[in-house]
């Protein structure tokens, strides 16, 4: 005869099937409380300067650091991966690149929904629960509370890495005053591979597991409000908006497999464009095709930007 569940156990059970349901593809539940090994990592993280412009980073710290302090009342953290790889690709080779979890909506919407839907149905069965749900949109160390929970580990380039299928997916938390059991985390399984410190054109990857963001290629083109630095003329490899270098050089994203989530689906048209159209891109197109997608951050203007910059470059012989 099985061993009776606690309830605890059946709740974390119930969670499990609830996130597979609504297409998530890992969950993991960690003890909340201050990340303290975190701590002296992102003080000379940012002290070096290595967030750029992204001022942001600096405000909140002890918030960053303490769900309890965001989220008064939080006992446990329920990380959650949401997988967005496709083995679609752009059609012509010459065409500016963009990161491939762009292709479809823009996940901060798409997996904050499922996110709430999950908490409806826990606030629905259980009671009154009190707690919040994140998508990459406030002062939480997503990655540090995934590697806690066992989803996954932190990787040489920085990201989140899973046996099961590298680092193509997005993170979301639920911070619930539900006092639920708590998983550990996993072995680093890198080793010595140092693949993506060695595809890196901008070398923004400064040591394992220590990203420069202010030299990665995804800042300059999504976060960088300025000129494109005179610097970096030929070092972006094509992309317009993102990089997927590293993550196409790691070996665990051999694993991957495409998603189910209709809302990442790249539409046709935009996989067709070809280095032309790019480079002709008309406002009213972009709006078209990027209605609700994550370049909104970016916008015209600023893509318009990147796409010059890269032209330039290889008009003068530079890229």
């Amino acid at each position: 005869m099985g061993r009776t569940l606690h309830i605890g156990e059946e709740r974390v059970a119930q969670i499990r099937r609830w996130a597979e349901e609504l297409g998530f593809s890992g969950v993991g539940f960690s003890r909340a409380e201050r990340l303290v090994a975190e701590e002296p990592r992102l003080a000379a993280w940012l002290s070096e300067g290595h967030h750029g412009q992204m001022g942001y980073m600096e405000r909140n710290f002890d918030k960053r650091l303490d769900p309890t302090l965001l989220v008064p009342g939080t006992k446990t953290v329920i990380s959650l991966l949401f997988n967005h790889y496709t083995d679609k690709k752009q059609a012509d080779p010459e065409a500016p690149r963009l990161s491939q979890y762009a292709f479809g909506e823009d996940y901060h919407f798409v997996v904050k929904w499922k996110l709430k839907e999950l908490l409806k149905w826990m606030r629905r069965d259980w009671g009154d629960i009190a707690g919040r749900v994140f998508v990459d949109s406030a002062p939480v160390m997503e990655r540090a509370w995934a590697a806690k929970s066992g989803l996954g580990w932190i990787g040489k380039n920085g990201l989140l890495l899973s046996q099961k299928g590298g680092s193509h997916f997005f993170l979301g938390e639920i911070m619930v005053d539900l006092d639920l059991p708590v998983d550990g985390p996993v072995t680093d399984h890198c080793g010595h591979c140092t693949r993506c410190l060695d595809v890196c054109p901008t070398q923004a990857i400064i040591r394992p597991q220590v990203v420069d963001g202010s030299r990665c290629i995804s800042y300059f083109t999504i976060e960088l409000r300025d000129a494109l630095p005179e610097p970096m003329a030929g070092k972006f490899d094509n992309w317009m908006f993102g990089c997927d270098l590293c993550q196409e050089a790691c070996p665990w994203n051999r694993r991957a497999k495409p998603h189910n989530e209709p809302a990442f689906e790249p539409k046709p048209a935009l996989l067709q464009m070809t280095k032309k159209d790019w480079l002709d891109l008309k406002e009213e197109t972009f709006d078209a095709l990027f209605k609700k997608s994550p370049l909104q951050r970016t916008g015209y203007l600023g893509l318009k930007r990147n796409i010059e910059f890269l032209q330039e470059r290889r008009d003068t012989g530079k890229g």
